[in-house]
């Protein structure tokens, strides 16, 4: 099982097995904090406690502090120990004093109970299931695999990623791509009590979207810059090199801004360019790099390099994966392993906390349409004077006032995707094709909207690319925007903060200004990390590989047969109907 998983952590291993032969623990060691032997894992703890944790604690040193003052004693300087400790003083309670990554488990000798626990957004993975008369549990679905539960696809899930794009189920997060292959949803924890094997499951905290603060714009950029700098300064702890990564954009060059703003050491930043490429952002990057001394490398991966790694891209992600976005991150991650880096600070999360992505203007410009129809007019005229790309039909106007109504549709329009697709062979359409998984929430105001794809469907997505790429190369990723504290300020503050005068991002902006170029705090295009993943697709080798694909989709008897004698269809890596890349890496993946 260990062998299996044994890119995540290369520094070594470590197995336990209770007196009763009733659990058995399994470790690979990522050595990022006490890189000493007496920090190696299993750990054990008064003699009652053993413990195996993948992730961080970022603020253990804080925590260390208070339990010394009640007594605690502690023999490493790892956050592991401190996390038992946590975890003996406070019991379940240990969760709300946490600020970071993990996934772990504690086995109770004495009451013969196991502990796990998995982070608030669900940055560190956490797998189950039960077979053959155990529980078995660990942080990629491979571990299972290779105790013995048998490979199979979740076959809806599959329907609906190969039309619709979607790899989770939003209303149920326990469910995974595969049969029997479960997933300890983010911010919850479980008991697991022995002999029985009787499992319980229980949330631990959750953002409120509701409640919203009356404060000032100066006063949010204040609060923003606090709880930004705490968060980017406990992500920093770490025995090894630091760096990390920089695209170009406001949230990666903030980091940059605020790590140079320690002035702790010159960072490494690891990037990827494509010269000539219209969404290339290698002047961004240089900005950037120039503006604070930066040792930036950076990498223009090649489509017969995608071709080479496509496989072994596959075996890490374990499931399929949206666009060939996930291969630059893959390939950024693997530069910094290069230039000995083994902690990488990366700025996901901030579109969908602060309002950066385009798709957001609608459902703000309806929240205000409902609200206030002159704020909603100035805003409009503000959006289309700065030439920001939004959507606006006759349709948002019904939608503003009937938002009920407007999820259902949507949902009527979803489910029209899936089960339109020409391609997919009817028989399999009519087995797996599964309503109730399409799910679109409720909005009324722009905080409905992110609160779903932070929590429900989008983030959650990405969260599991970085983590799956990062330990592919034995590197941690450590991601300062999501701090719970900074999560739960900004969605207690009012939409206007977030777009506001034409501006997606509007709060951060505001917060950045006086640290970075104009150029970037007031870029008005967004790119995605983007390759030229249509040129790529038009490449005769890649094509060929995407008819190997399909082929194999047609002999699983997922495809028609009619879809080999479709011309290939060349799409950029963000676009909607991106399917030829579907079959490619659903093939890859799952078969």
């Amino acid at each position: 099982m260990t062998d299996s998983v044994a890119h995540r952590g290369p520094d070594g291993e470590g197995y336990w097995m209770n007196p009763d032969g009733e659990v058995g623990f399994g470790h690979r060691r990522l050595s990022v904090i006490d890189l000493s032997e007496s920090a190696a894992q299993p750990m054990h703890y008064l003699g009652k406690y053993t413990c195996i944790h993948n992730g961080e604690i970022y603020n253990y040193t804080e925590l260390k502090q208070v339990l010394i003052a009640r007594g605690y004693f502690f023999r490493t300087a790892s956050d592991t120990e401190v996390l038992i400790a946590a975890y003996h003083c406070y019991g379940v309670e240990c969760l709300s004093h946490f600020d970071g990554m993990f996934a772990f488990a504690i086995w109770d000798e004495l009451e013969k109970t196991l502990f796990c626990a998995r982070d608030r957004m669900g940055e560190k993975p956490f797998y189950y299931s039960f077979f053959e008369n155990a529980f078995v549990f660990g942080s990629e679905a491979k571990v299972l695999w290779a105790a013995g539960l048998p490979k199979k696809v979740n076959e809806p899930m599959l329907l609906n990623f190969l039309s619709a794009g979607h790899v989770n189920t939003p209303l149920d997060l326990t469910i995974s791509f595969y049969q029997q292959v479960f997933i300890l949803p983010p911010a919850h924890y479980l008991r697991l009590s022995m002999p029985d094997l009787e499992l319980s499951l229980h949330a631990y905290w959750d953002a409120d979207k509701e409640s919203m603060l009356k404060i000032s714009e100066k006063e949010a950029e204040e609060k923003i810059s606090h709880l930004f700098g705490q968060s980017l300064t406990r992500r920093l702890r770490s025995d090894v090199e630091t760096g990390s990564t920089l695209s170009g954009g406001l949230d990666s060059s903030s980091i940059a801004a605020a790590i140079h703003g320690t002035g702790k050491f010159r960072q490494k930043t690891f990037s990827a360019v494509f010269p000539g490429y219209e969404k290339d952002e290698s002047s961004y990057i240089e900005k950037v790099a120039a503006r604070f001394d930066l040792a930036n490398f950076s990498i223009t991966p090649k489509v017969d390099e995608l071709i080479g790694d496509f496989e072994k891209l596959c075996h890490y992600q374990e499931i399929p994966f949206t666009s060939s976005s996930i291969y630059l991150q893959y390939r950024v991650f693997g530069l910094a392993k290069e230039h000995g880096t083994k902690v990488l600070l990366d700025g996901q999360g901030a579109d969908e906390l602060f309002a950066g992505y385009s798709k957001y203007i609608h459902w703000y410009l309806q929240e205000l349409f409902r609200k206030n129809p002159l704020n909603f007019l100035s805003e409009k005229r503000a959006l289309n004077r700065n030439r920001i790309p939004y959507h606006w039909s006759w349709r948002n106007y019904l939608a503003a006032w009937f938002p009920a109504q407007a999820a259902i549709q949507l949902e009527k329009r979803e489910a029209r995707k899936i089960a339109g697709n020409p391609d997919i062979n009817p028989e399999y359409k009519d087995q797996f094709f599964d309503r109730p998984s399409i799910y679109k929430p409720l909005v009324m105001k722009l905080n409905d909207q992110l609160y779903f794809n932070c929590f429900r469907q989008g983030l959650q997505d990405l969260l599991h690319y970085a983590d799956r790429n990062s330990m592919a190369h034995g590197c941690e990723i450590r991601l300062p925007f999501l701090n719970h504290e900074l999560i739960q300020f900004l969605f207690s503050l009012a939409s206007s903060l977030k777009i506001h005068n034409g501006w997606t991002k509007y709060i951060l902006r505001k917060t950045m200004e006086d640290q970075l170029p104009s150029e970037i705090v007031w870029r008005k295009d967004k790119i995605g990390f983007e390759p030229p993943q249509k040129t790529w697709m038009s490449d005769p080798q890649l094509q060929d590989y995407v008819q190997e694909g399909r082929k194999i989709l047609v002999g699983e008897k997922i495809l028609k047969k009619e879809v080999l004698n479709k011309k290939n269809q060349p799409m950029d890596a963000h676009a909607a109907d991106n399917f030829d890349w579907r079959y490619l890496v659903t093939a890859k993946c799952i078969f």
